[in-house]
């Protein structure tokens, strides 16, 4: 596994880290924790320090797995794993949530996730794909950071909703975060026009969600693929996704090296830009994991002279 600095964090988490919204129930798959307490023992095998979650993957569901899976085969070792939440949501029924933005009410959602995650504190605690107008919420940002100043949160992140929006990420620094959220990967380089030249520019660390394109570029799906109804990709508009998988078999036959499996590809294809600093990819399984964490070894995408590129301490 190689690490790379999360912005001016200094943080060194790990270039492949851990997505978690599908512990949430809505991507088509129950969970046991003992399934949740594997795959956490197979992610410190393969050197993963860094999980992404949010209080809306379920009621803090998501949480509450990964609060009893360090809990129960790492205790004592929470300062071991880097922790990314989230807030701006509460989880009503699947597939639909309520919007919280103000600052009690962020708090409330805080001090849940807390409980949830049985933690004394997050290591980055982000606005969750939230419009301008509440993010230019000055109260808002002036309680994050008592939160911070009390211990609560150790760093601020912005989780973007647009891959465009150069306003959130060009005003990260002054509302005192440091570290960015934004859709990419090979089917979506939108982020590659405005956000990620702004990340460079005022060192903010960049996480890089849906870097499979929704399992898309995972390799396991052909045109005509459907999806059960618990699944949020069957609600997903469907010329789109015939669209998007004719695109992975172009993008198969003609890119991706031979011998070589298009998920850890597609991975080591979004970390090969100069400002990610991880990709959270998610798992269902111990094996999925394990295969995710391998995209860190594909030498000729994942370079070791990156610019964020640091050894662990």
């Amino acid at each position: 596994m190689k690490y790379r600095r999360l912005g001016s964090t200094g943080e060194a988490v790990s270039v492949v880290g851990m997505g978690t919204w599908q512990f949430g129930g809505e991507w088509g798959k129950a969970f046991e924790q003992r399934e949740v307490n594997e795959m956490f023992v197979a992610a410190r095998e393969v050197g993963i320090n860094l999980i992404d979650t949010a209080e809306c993957y379920g009621d803090h569901l998501s949480e509450e797995f990964i609060g009893r899976a360090l809990s129960e085969t790492f205790p004592g070792e929470r300062d071991t794993w880097f922790i990314a939440t989230k807030f701006g949501h509460r989880f009503h029924v699947p597939f639909e949530r309520e919007q919280v933005w103000d600052p009690d009410g962020v708090q409330d959602q805080l001090e849940k996730s807390l409980v949830a995650l049985r933690t004394d504190y997050v290591d980055l605690l982000q606005f969750h794909s939230g419009t301008d107008e509440a993010f230019d919420n000055d109260a808002l940002w002036e309680r994050l950071a008592r939160l911070k100043e009390q211990g609560k949160v150790r760093f601020l992140g912005v989780s973007i909703g647009s891959n465009r929006n150069d306003h959130q990420t060009g005003r990260a620094q002054a509302v005192g975060a440091e570290a960015i959220q934004v859709v990419y990967n090979r089917l979506d380089t939108a982020p590659e026009e405005k956000v990620l030249p702004l990340c460079r520019e005022h060192d903010l660390g960049v996480l890089a969600r849906v870097p499979l394109a929704s399992g898309y570029l995972s390799g396991k799906y052909k045109p005509g693929a459907s999806f059960g109804e618990t699944d949020v990709r069957s609600r997903h508009d469907r010329e789109t996704v015939e669209q998007r998988l004719r695109e992975v078999e172009r993008i198969a036959r003609e890119e991706v090296p031979p011998g070589v499996p298009m998920a850890e590809w597609a991975l080591a294809w979004c970390l090969r830009h100069p400002a990610v600093t991880t990709v959270i990819p998610g798992c269902k399984n111990v094996e999925q994991v394990r295969s995710n964490a391998a995209a860190s070894a594909l030498a000729e995408l994942v370079r070791d002279d990156h610019p964020q590129a640091v050894t662990p301490g």
